[in-house]
């Protein structure tokens, strides 16, 4: 209940731009619960799983099969079910399949990075603000109000605080599920090209067995 108060009393004292700030705060984590829902639904496998990739145990049909249709494994195993098609349309397909998986991994991160930059300029806008509020009040003759100079001052120090602790929870965010995007790219690409490698060696064997 306290610490309740406290919050109300900081958002009194910190003046209107406390409330875009909640609003970027609010954003910011619907993002970072969003994005940690997608990465562990559609880009996450079991020890098992990936222990199969590695040597070669799952195939392409059994993968897609095992796992969610959005899921990132099966968005890139999908064009390796194609076992007639081209080397270089299958090759294709699963560039357009990576690229259309990182965009789907990347949706909202681009907000999060702008939160990162626009929570210090607000709460900068918030100091200037507070500051002037302050500065009104002293006349040619000292201080006239000195209460509505402290709450000016407080209001400037609250508004830049919040400002930053968004800011920095933002860019902490942001670094994780990029560097999590990223090194789930690296996985998908070491698969695609395990992959295509076995299917080559299947038709190349293929080719040597028929010219036999």
């Amino acid at each position: 209940m306290n610490a309740w108060a406290g919050f109300i009393d900081a958002v009194r004292l910190g003046g209107w731009v406390v409330y875009p700030l909640s609003a970027l705060a609010v954003a910011a984590l619907a993002i970072a619960i969003d994005r940690t829902y997608v990465l562990w639904r559609f880009a996450r496998l079991s020890a098992v799983a990936k222990a199969a990739l590695k040597n070669g145990e799952a195939a392409p049909r059994d993968l897609i099969e095992a796992l969610p249709a959005k899921h990132a494994y099966a968005h890139i195993a999908r064009p390796l079910l194609a076992s007639h098609a081209p080397l270089w349309h299958i090759e294709a397909s699963i560039e357009a399949a990576a690229s259309g998986t990182e965009r789907e991994m990347n949706q909202g991160l681009w907000l999060l990075e702008t939160i990162v930059t626009a929570a210090p300029l607000l709460g900068l806008l918030g100091t200037i603000v507070g500051m002037m509020r302050s500065f009104r009040l002293i006349g040619a003759d000292g201080l006239v109000d000195p209460t509505g100079v402290s709450g000016g001052v407080a209001q400037a120090l609250i508004a830049t605080a919040i400002g930053l602790v968004i800011a920095l929870a933002a860019l902490f965010a942001f670094n994780y599920f990029s560097r999590r995007v990223d090194r789930l790219m690296d996985e998908l690409e070491a698969f695609a090209n395990a992959a295509l490698a076995q299917l080559r060696l299947v038709r190349e064997q293929r080719d040597a067995e028929v010219a036999a």
